[in-house]
């Protein structure tokens, strides 16, 4: 019976891919806040109770840790994005479903955005490719909608119309942050009314 008890008051100790979760939301939270190059190893590691050598053990260095940051962001975002496209049953509730997601995105993971936002000042070439990757993905989800709405476009008018849509999408978050009073869908509207054109075939 003590054993039994004993082991029922012991904390259960987290898994590796637990603890990692635990040190990403940790890390976001703090490169969001101070920025990348305020942010220390030492700070981080206090906050989630481990050594600073065990946080290196995990990620290598700071801007391992980074990078694992814009990884999940970069999960998230997609996933994200194919949960709206899923119930769409026209070209253009597919589009303004996914514009909606990518708003409330921003919204909803305000840390993810601040550091997809911020840290492209960051001077390591990984750090900007995965920025980049981060973006390409977006733009090669939003030509895949495209394609299904406007099969007649050829492959590069898909690439730049996607191109343009994504950094629209970026300088209306940007903007936002200046007009707290625009919600996620009135964005959303905004931006419907420019493209929603586009998506009529017969304008080509």
């Amino acid at each position: 019976m003590q054993t039994q008890q004993a082991s029922t008051g012991r904390r259960k100790r987290m898994s590796r891919a637990e603890r990692e979760q635990q040190i990403l939301a940790v890390a976001e939270e703090v490169f969001a806040a101070d920025g990348y190059q305020a942010t220390s190893m030492d700070d981080i590691a206090a906050r989630v109770g481990l050594s600073k050598p065990m946080l290196y053990e995990y990620f290598g260095s700071k801007e391992g840790l980074l990078l694992a940051c814009l990884q999940r962001c970069k999960r998230e975002l997609i996933e994200a994005s194919t949960v709206a496209a899923a119930g769409a049953e026209s070209p253009e509730q597919l589009m303004y479903d996914c514009l909606l997601a990518f708003f409330k995105f921003g919204d909803e993971h305000a840390q993810a955005w601040a550091l997809l936002r911020n840290e492209s000042a960051v001077p390591s070439a990984s750090v900007s490719s995965e920025l980049e990757a981060i973006r390409l993905q977006q733009r090669d989800f939003t030509a895949g909608l495209l394609k299904a709405a406007r099969p007649d476009l050829d492959h590069e008018q898909l690439e730049a119309f996607a191109e343009a849509i994504i950094g629209a999408c970026e300088r209306l978050a940007l903007w936002r942050e200046q007009r707290p009073e625009v919600t996620p869908e009135k964005a959303t509207e905004h931006l419907m009314a420019l493209l929603a054109p586009s998506l009529t075939q017969n304008l080509w």
